[in-house]
């Protein structure tokens, strides 16, 4: 019997790894991408249904108002959400869908989806999460300012999450993952119901010892 599908949640602060380690998670074929649903316009080469779904502003208010979106945000005057039927397809197909997401946006899930799994990755230290974002040498110090400010603001929230992964690295993070999602497949897989055995059945030396019927 096939295990039941999953959504799994991660959020992290900046810098602290989560996309690389979706990246690495993603390989694995028991794993679908959640794929977003938004207005804005798509960019070369995006096709409709890998990047994102892309859908009319008047849809997208249709899909938040019948409750069709299990998060949603706006950002630079257009409208991003994550499309429960998707998620919902593809955990009936068995797979467990990754759904990267901001903090805020992983609260709504939860609100919306209570079954899903919520992971926090986490940097060992503000310091090392600071040296990271310093390593990009793609943003000024301000911004990184900023970054460091947010996070200590998420870390703030991580009692919201099931489990905080430490990422000091990529392929131990993954791993812990990998393990956190079978077993949580494992708690959710259906029971098999006790058979019942008589006394009569049971050999006779066993009988006579009034010993309990071993279930397997």
């Amino acid at each position: 019997m096939a295990m039941d599908g999953l959504l799994v949640v991660i959020s992290g602060p900046s810098g602290a790894g989560k996309g690389t380690v979706v990246k690495k998670l993603i390989l694995e074929d028991v794993y679908a991408l959640s794929i977003s649903v938004t207005t804005r316009m798509p960019r070369t080469g995006e096709v409709d249904g890998r990047e994102y779904f892309f859908t009319t502003k008047e849809d997208f208010e249709k899909l938040r108002d019948d409750n069709n979106l299990l998060e949603h945000a706006t950002y630079v005057d257009n409208y991003y959400g994550t499309p429960r039927k998707y998620v919902e397809e593809q955990v009936a197909l068995g797979k467990v869908v990754l759904l990267e997401i901001e903090v805020d946006g992983a609260l709504q899930v939860k609100e919306k989806f209570p079954e899903a799994v919520l992971i926090f990755i986490a940097p060992p230290s503000l310091e090392e999460l600071e040296r990271r974002l310093v390593k990009r040498n793609t943003e000024s110090e301000a911004l990184i300012a900023s970054r460091i400010k947010k996070a200590q603001v998420e870390l703030g929230l991580i009692s919201h999450y099931d489990y905080v992964v430490v990422n000091d690295s990529v392929k131990l993070a993954v791993e812990k993952i990998n393990a956190i999602v079978t077993a949580e497949r494992l708690r959710r897989f259906p029971k098999a119901k006790p058979r019942k055995c008589s006394k009569d059945s049971l050999p006779a030396e066993r009988r006579s010892l009034g010993q309990s019927p071993i279930i397997n």
